[in-house]
């Protein structure tokens, strides 16, 4: 399976870089064919131009700004994405991701607005691998729009029909070695199994 890894987070020797190199290892020992899409060392620029939104809506012509992107999302089948939680939301740069990358014509069709069709229905699987720096019920409590977004939100662009799962590690700010070298080979195992 063609996979595109969308991993967020600006240093290398973070417990999400671990996580990352897990992944990787995981799919890959799997046999997938995977597109490793680091956005801060590819240095993708999450801010939308006053250009960009005018033309937002100008399909096909509104992808130029992004097209590499583009067309790394359609040619994948599967996407993983490994990400930490900032301030209970996704991280800027991935959120300037999904606002430049998610666009009309390529992740849903709004030519008829009252009846917008879902753009990413080749994507089979979504998955993916989450911190949080405070606890589960802290998270619960504020509606887990990560969790949220990648569950729902990825998924009804696929037409609701990708399986999707979601591996959260929640209270970064107590874990222990020994937990987080838990959850590292619990995702490992699960990207081995990835299909």
């Amino acid at each position: 399976m063609r996979v595109l890894v969308i991993y967020c987070h600006p240093v290398e020797t973070s417990f999400n870089a671990a996580l990352h190199a897990q992944v990787l290892q995981g799919l890959r020992a799997a046999g997938h064919e995977v597109d490793d899409c680091d956005l801060y060392a590819e240095g993708f620029n999450p801010v939308m131009s006053r250009e960009e939104r005018l033309g937002y809506h100008e399909v096909p012509a509104n992808r130029a700004p992004v097209q590499h992107h583009v067309d790394r999302l359609l040619r994948a089948e599967a996407l993983v994405l490994c990400f930490p939680t900032w301030c209970f939301g996704l991280p800027a740069m991935l959120k300037g991701y999904f606002d430049r990358v998610l666009m009309p014509g390529v992740a849903f069709d709004i030519s008829d607005p009252a009846n917008v069709r879902p753009g990413l229905t080749h994507l089979k699987r979504i998955s993916a691998v989450v911190t949080y720096g405070r606890p589960r019920w802290t998270a619960w409590l504020m509606g887990d729009p990560p969790r949220k977004t990648i569950t729902r939100y990825l998924r009804l662009l696929t037409g609701g029909s990708a399986r999707t799962d979601y591996h959260a590690y929640y209270h970064m700010n107590v874990a222990t070695p020994a937990t987080l070298d838990a959850f590292r080979r619990k995702v490992g195992a699960s990207m081995e199994r990835f299909a």
